[in-house]
């Protein structure tokens, strides 16, 4: 018999609080060789008053990761490894191979000439190109150029690859997925294209230019609802909106300039389970403190700033990635008083609003300020 056992008491009421005895402890050891146990010792644990994140706050340098990034390209081939990518790994979330939460991220790296093979997967992706030029993606047909900045959906079960064309550059992008929580849901597949790359269907491109005009969509068409048929935000588009949004409004106290990528054709997320936005500071901002039931992992577009999460600093530039773990207060601020600064976020946002779990606080004190503990 065991001397002790897992027992999670609070002395407050409402919650469980039951002393072990000898009795109680024989009587869970008589449970445990059935497969079971007695809720009252793990209650307290296993419904926390509010949500406790086992996710650290994080700042992923790219100056620092970028040297072993391309080393990479020196010790495999995207044959060898499917796709050749260093993955952020969060100390608290090293078991799910998550960089916060059940979000996934990595940085990828391809050579010109280089394309790896078609695949699809239950997993939502996104790319956000971080260098480089001739990159592209070909996402059931649909193939994409893609340039610095810009945002690339590849959706849950559409075939997709992508490479860089033979006259390009070595070229880096962020790979963002949904891995970790397909996994927790027992839901992930993952299918190699029997011919290991599809074919352009349709004019390259064509997705931009069907669905990336202002307000505007092609008459009489819908798109599939399961995922917006836009594929590729561009940067250019996406930096004058937030420039025209910011000279007819003050923005967010909380993320200054803020805007969301849609699904044109529903006004509604990207994909089902993956959302993501774009913010811009302007010259000196700096936002309140609130925090959200969600994950969230941010990318430095343009300039420079900081970002204090649960009291901890994290001071970024252009191309560094950082995450903000659910329910952790976090603000923003530019470094510059003159320039303005950018922020990509990807998040599962989708996910917490399907299931009615989305809340969000505004820290009341300080006024909107958190004090800076580490």
């Amino acid at each position: 018999m065991s001397s002790s056992k897992e027992n999670y008491r609070e002395a407050v009421a409402g919650r469980a609080n039951v002393a072990d005895t000898s009795e109680l402890i024989a009587y869970y050891d008589e449970i445990e060789r059935h497969h079971a146990g007695a809720l009252w010792t793990v209650a307290n644990k296993i419904e926390p008053w509010e949500p406790a994140s086992s996710s650290d706050p994080m700042l992923w340098q790219f100056d620092a990761l970028r040297p072993h990034v391309l080393r990479s390209l020196e010790l495999v081939t995207p044959e060898q490894a499917g796709r050749r990518v260093v993955y952020l790994a969060n100390p608290g979330r090293k078991d799910v191979t998550a960089a916060v939460g059940w979000l996934y991220s990595g940085l990828q790296v391809m050579a010109p000439g280089e394309c790896a093979s078609s695949h699809r997967h239950s997993a939502s992706a996104l790319r956000f190109i971080m260098e480089g030029s001739g990159a592209f993606t070909n996402v059931d047909g649909h193939k994409m150029t893609l340039s610095a900045n810009d945002f690339v959906l590849t959706p849950n079960g559409t075939w997709h690859e992508h490479g860089v064309e033979a006259d390009g550059t070595i070229c880096i992008w962020q790979d963002g997925l949904d891995i970790p929580l397909m996994n927790a849901l027992e839901a992930n597949f993952y299918e190699v294209h029997p011919d290991l790359k599809q074919p352009v269907v349709f004019p390259i491109d064509d997705s931009t230019a069907s669905w990336g005009s202002a307000a505007l969509k092609p008459a009489g068409e819908h798109g599939s609802g399961r995922y917006s048929p836009l594929l590729k935000y561009e940067w250019e588009r996406t930096y004058d909106a937030l420039q025209a949004f910011a000279r007819v409004s003050d923005g967010s106290p909380f993320d200054g300039i803020h805007m969301d990528y849609i699904n044109p054709a529903t006004g509604g997320a990207v994909m089902q389970t993956l959302g993501a936005s774009m913010q811009m500071l302007r010259p000196g901002e700096h936002t309140q403190a609130h925090r959200e039931v969600g994950s969230f992992i941010y990318q430095c577009a343009k300039g420079s700033g900081f970002s204090i999460v649960n009291g901890k600093r994290l001071d970024w530039k252009a191309r560094d990635i950082f995450c903000v773990p659910a329910w952790m207060w976090h603000e923003h601020a530019n470094a510059s008083a003159t320039e303005d600064a950018c922020l990509f976020c990807f998040h599962d946002l989708p996910v917490m609003k399907a299931l009615g779990l989305y809340r969000a606080e505004a820290l009341a004190e300080n006024g909107g300020r958190q004090p800076v503990l580490s």
